[in-house]
Parts: C-alpha cells; structure tokens; sequence
C-alpha cells in the first residue's frame, strides 16, 4: 500500500458508497465537510473534491432545506458491482467453474477504446494472455458483461465462458498473465498496516462510533482496490505463499467489528431532510 495520503475524492467516495447509499443517498455538504474533517481532511479539499465528483457523474446536487449532494442513479450499479466484489468475492475461485474470456479488436482510429477496454479489463481482474485476448475467472463474466454495456464498448468485444484444454501447466503459466509480485506487495503492505489495529479490535469491547469511523473509512478506501487487482485465482494456481490470505482476515476482522458503529456515527451527524 502507497504511503501517500488518501485522496479525498476516493474517502468520500467510500462515505457515499459504504454508508450513505444505505441512508437514501444524500447529505448536506455541511454534514458531509464534519465527517471529513474526522478523516483530516479541510472544507476546501471537501468542496474541491465534491466539484470533481459532480464533474464525473457520481454526485448529483440537491437541496434538502440544506444544500447538499446525492449519489447519482447512474453509479448505483457501479457501487453494487463494488460491493460483490469487496464483500462477496473474498475467496478464491473454484477451478472447476472455468474461465470468463474476453477478446477484442478496435480499429486504430478508435484506440481510446482501446486504451479503455484494457484499463476497464485489468480493473475488473482479467489478466492479459495475448494482444487483444483476456482471462479471468468465470464468476466476473456477468461485472464484465455489465461493464461493457454500460460503457458503450459492447461492440468491440466478444465474451466467452470457456475452459482450458491443453497445452502447459496452469499454475505456471498464469504468472506471465497477471503480476503476482505487485499483487502481493500489496497485500503485504495492508497486513503491515492494519494487522495490529486488528488484534487490538477484536480484543476489546466495541469501539466507540466516532473512532470506529476514523478507522473503518481509510481501511475500506485502501482494501477496496485490491479485490480488483486480485482476480481471485483458484488455490491450485497460485504460489504456496501467497498472502492474501492474511490480509483478507485481517480486513474481515476489521469489517466485523467496525462497520456497524461507524454507520452510527454516520446517522448520528447526518441531518436528515
């Protein structure tokens, strides 16, 4: 994990996406600039970032006898296709379930959809195999169909539900498809990190709301982009020490005991309107 400081366009993002799309989706930027400021993070940066937001279609202003903004209708499916893939996916995929493939061709004067489709592609997990073809598990075909279509790029891409046949050895060959060393860098740099808040956590009572927060919002925003870099490849295929296994308990643990209070605290400050 980077030590950069989290950018406060992606702590935002994960208040709307974790707690405030279970309280109807709004909140005043008063409301939203008190949480923030929890997170270390200043009015200004709260509005700057909002403005980016609202730029990109994720929020949406709406005044509530209170100024505000609410989670647009549009990235509704993009935060659902998060949480399977944060919450749901933790384990490995079964082997037997075989293989999701995609292939594509863009003509050079469209490349930008070529640059998109691969960006998109490596998000959701797939690993590259050859120019223009990508694999991976069978269980994100359906997030990689909806993706496609959502992005106007279904009509460059062919999606396959296939199983490997012949001729190598799997569990070799997927390394040269997807960067297992960055992969458990990553998850070496998350344990590091929130190993030790883990064990203080689960040995003692509740957290107090307000803390809960303060620590269940960096944790969220920086687990949440390593179920994508992590396809989720079936135990057979990949090295015996692998560790991602570590961190996603450590990240249960954390989730088991934070998630309900820093809602609270959520409800707790919000003004409802």
């Amino acid at each position: 994990m980077s030590d950069s400081p989290l950018r406060p366009s992606s702590l935002i993002n994960t208040v709307y996406g974790a707690f405030l799309r279970r309280l109807g989706g709004w909140i005043s930027i008063a409301d939203l600039i008190t949480l923030m400021e929890e997170l270390d993070v200043d009015g200004p940066a709260v509005r700057s970032a909002i403005s980016r937001l609202k730029k990109r279609g994720v929020l949406e202003p709406e005044r509530r006898g209170a100024t505000g903004y609410r989670l647009s209708p549009a990235v509704h499916p993009v935060f659902d296709e998060g949480d399977r893939r944060i919450f749901a996916s933790l384990e490995p995929a079964d082997l037997a379930d075989g293989w999701a493939m995609a292939v594509f061709s863009v003509p050079e004067s469209e490349r930008s959809h070529r640059y998109q489709l691969r960006t998109r592609l490596t998000w959701l997990g797939f690993g590259n195999i050859a120019p223009g073809v990508w694999l991976a598990p069978r269980r994100l075909l359906d997030d990689a169909r909806a993706m496609l279509v959502r992005l106007g790029l279904s009509e460059y891409v062919h999606l396959f539900a296939a199983d490997y046949a012949a001729f190598s050895e799997l569990s070799r060959t997927v390394s040269s498809w997807w960067d297992f060393p960055a992969i458990q860098t990553q998850y070496a740099a998350f344990t590091e990190a929130h190993a030790a808040l883990a064990e203080r956590m689960t040995a003692g009572p509740e957290p107090d709301p307000a803390e809960a927060f303060r620590h269940y919002v960096p944790l969220l925003t920086q687990w949440r982009r390593l179920p994508y870099l992590d396809p989720g490849l079936p135990t057979q295929l990949l090295p015996p020490d692998w560790n991602a296994v570590a961190a996603r308990q450590v990240f249960q643990q954390l989730h088991a005991v934070l998630q309900a209070p820093s809602l609270r605290h959520v409800e707790d400050v919000r003004t409802t309107a």
